[in-house]
């Protein structure tokens, strides 16, 4: 890729939801504001839009990194601190899969045979198919990518090997990054509750899941523990969850994601047909249709991953628009929402992608990369 990493300031909150929201609405067909202390317009504009969005969150927070790849220019919105990938650890996981298939001791077809054990909570076909079921590696791929299937992604993780997945990870995203299969998140964030939860297995996750989520999933766990909610270390999910957040598993900065997604982007991180393929299933991506994608022009191609936990909503992927003579404008806008529900955090996701575009993050201009002051990393 030409030219260097570069980014804007990150974003301060510095005025009250219905102030910024009253600017943009008076001032919305305004051109992005001219370029100051050398930093591109476009990420001015973008930062100013940024911030009514995130005073718009009622007690969350969004990160966002944005990365145009023709013009090696960046900002960052608190994009340098960790943040919870959910289901986006499971474009590592593909490349990892997709590498042994270029190797040569991996291939589309392989046969994978799905155990009792594996089966996960959550979205796509995996789990309706019954134990000792031979799943083929493009089936348990699609799955996973576009579904975001969990029981296909920890049969992926089995088949590669999670050493193998996390050092795609480190090499890729983050030294420090640490992968667990989607199993061992639920364990995980069950152990806030109580260390006995480390013992869980796959039938007790699936009965948890089909208990209402609040107390009544709480009282669940303590049924399947033979323990008393009263022995527990954590009042309530949320609890357990933020407590688990803390751990920074599953985590990483946005920025070392995004960058990530570019290496993907411009077939560094596979070979042309690995590349291809992988990018194929994320523009199929059938979870967040409310997400980046829907702020996005319809002209837009998005080739993304999804990801979605309790309190946390995000959506990683690359953006393409169409442009003239053929030479098209790529994107990466790599975004998460913390301390919300789902559906307010897909709005302000929604609000992301539509920024981006208002700001002329898309506009095929002459780059002018200027790196801002810096903004320390939160530990």
């Amino acid at each position: 890729m030409g030219g260097v990493w570069w980014a804007a300031s990150r974003g301060r909150r510095a005025a009250p939801a219905w102030a910024c929201a009253l600017l943009l609405a008076l001032l919305p067909a305004c051109p992005p504001a001219a370029a100051t202390d050398g930093a591109p317009a476009w990420t001015l504009e973008l930062e100013r839009r940024l911030q009514a969005i995130d005073a718009a969150l009622d007690g969350g927070d969004i990160g966002v990194y944005v990365l145009h790849l023709e013009r090696g220019e960046s900002y960052a919105y608190r994009a340098e601190e960790p943040w919870y990938l959910a289901s986006g650890v499971k474009v590592p996981v593909a490349i990892a899969v997709m590498r042994a298939v270029e190797a040569g001791t991996l291939a589309l077809d392989t046969p994978v045979t799905l155990r009792e054990s594996d089966y996960v909570d959550g979205a796509g076909a995996t789990n309706t198919h019954p134990p000792g079921t031979r799943l083929p590696v493009s089936y348990l791929l699609e799955q996973m990518i576009v579904y975001s299937d969990n029981t296909a992604s920890d049969l992926l993780i089995r088949t590669v090997g999670l050493e193998q997945v996390n050092a795609v990870a480190a090499d890729l995203i983050d030294a420090r990054i640490r992968i667990t299969t989607l199993a061992d998140v639920r364990r995980l964030a069950y152990g806030q509750f109580h260390p006995g939860a480390g013992g869980l297995t796959a039938q007790d996750l699936l009965a948890l899941q089909r208990s209402p989520a609040g107390q009544a999933r709480v009282n669940r766990l303590a049924e399947l523990l033979a323990v008393t909610p009263n022995e527990f270390m954590q009042p309530d999910l949320r609890g357990a969850f933020e407590a688990y957040y803390a751990t920074h598993v599953n985590s990483a900065t946005l920025v070392d994601y995004g960058r990530m997604l570019a290496t993907l982007a411009e077939g560094r991180a596979l070979g042309a047909g690995g590349t291809a393929y992988l990018l194929d299933l994320m523009a199929r991506v059938q979870t967040g249709r409310q997400r980046i994608r829907a702020g996005l022009p319809a002209q837009a191609g998005f080739a993304h991953k999804t990801g979605t936990q309790y309190r946390r909503t995000c959506d990683l992927g690359i953006a393409r628009m169409p442009g003239a003579a053929g030479r098209d404008a790529r994107v990466v806008i790599a975004a998460c929402v913390r301390g919300t529900g789902t559906a307010a955090g897909e709005r302000a996701l929604r609000r992301v992608g539509a920024a981006v575009t208002a700001s002329g993050g898309f506009v095929d201009v002459p780059p002018r990369p200027t790196v801002s002051p810096a903004q320390p990393a939160t530990p």
